[in-house]
């Protein structure tokens, strides 16, 4: 009885009354049995109605029972997972992009709200540095962090400089810089007076020290906007902007998505620690490994778990693969 109303709700976001069902499910009972089962459901907390003349919705509690006795992840097929990997495998090398990346992914394949959150790397170490023209007076600068991540800098150099002399300040660069954490390659940048007494090293630094790449943190990406914005439970403008307002300032989300056991698709239902996102799910999966953060979905507590679970699933053993190699 609840999976045929958690169904029937899900497709019209809907109180469900026991005519409904009675005429969408094949349970062989008349209206009045049917009613009766819903009172049992509702005495002890899976179900409730929410006005006295409408039918009913599942709670909290009883997508949560859903979720964990009735709910198994669909079976992704081989070509849907060669997509995954090709919709990821150009960022693969940049932590930032792959995230980014990640969260457009999940949006897309979902249709609800996509994100991707890694932690600060303002105090991994710089294990590498490389310089590479773009132009004469554009040059790209690679910052390998460990562990595995990549800072990218694009550089607008006040006079030109060539491939030779962006190799020669590398190697100054380099000198100074390596083993230092990003936090403190960024201040050296901008004031160590070692580093600016050579013009071309002064003109990369000052460049460097110009480029809007730095952040202290990777931030919480975030796509789809549109896709929750349209389902029914957040058509009032204060309803989306509360929990776009919530997204964007990353509290709770970030805590709950990498508070569960990394490596494994977690569900959250109704995050009661935030108004906002009291009629949310959040289906997660922290990353396992070194990079500490999670890829997860964003949506109405009615959404299609059996997809969402295998596609949250599959993205995030990829985005973790990727973070890895």
């Amino acid at each position: 009885m609840l999976e045929a109303l958690v169904a029937l709700h899900g497709r019209s976001a809907r109180p469900v009354g026991s005519e409904a069902l009675s005429r969408e499910a094949d349970f062989g009972l008349s209206p009045a049995s049917i009613r009766s089962a819903l009172a049992e459901l509702e005495e002890i907390g899976l179900v409730e109605q929410p006005h006295r003349s409408a039918g009913r919705v599942p709670t909290g509690t009883g997508y949560e029972y859903f979720v964990r006795t009735m709910v198994t992840p669909i079976e992704l097929p081989d070509e849907f997972l060669r997509e995954v990997d090709r919709a990821l495998k150009d960022s693969r090398r940049d932590v930032e992009r792959l995230l980014n990346e990640a969260s457009r992914l999940l949006s897309s394949l979902t249709q609800q709200l996509g994100l991707a959150l890694a932690s600060s790397l303002e105090n991994e170490p710089l294990a590498r540095l490389d310089l590479q023209a773009l132009d004469e007076r554009r040059a790209m600068m690679v910052l390998n962090l460990g562990p595995g991540a990549v800072r990218t800098l694009l550089l607008e150099l006040d006079s030109p400089l060539d491939a030779d002399q962006l190799g020669e300040v590398a190697e100054v660069l380099r000198a100074h810089l390596l083993g230092l954490t990003l936090l403190d390659v960024r201040q050296r940048l901008t004031s160590d007076m070692a580093l600016v007494r050579d013009s071309a090293v002064r003109l990369v630094a000052l460049a460097a020290g110009r480029s809007t790449s730095w952040t202290s943190a990777t931030p919480l990406f975030s796509a789809g906007a549109i896709h929750i914005s349209k389902q029914p439970e957040f058509a009032s403008a204060d309803r989306i902007g509360s929990i776009l307002d919530a997204v964007e300032r990353g509290f709770p989300l970030g805590r709950l998505m990498v508070s569960s056991v990394e490596g494994q698709v977690a569900v959250r239902i109704g995050l009661d620690e935030a108004a906002a996102l009291s009629a949310c799910s959040l289906v997660s999966f922290p990353l396992p490994g070194e990079v500490r953060g999670a890829v997860a979905v964003l949506g109405p507590r009615r959404m299609n778990y059996a997809v969402t679970l295998a596609i949250v699933d599959a993205v995030g053993h990829r985005v973790a693969e990727y973070l890895q190699s």
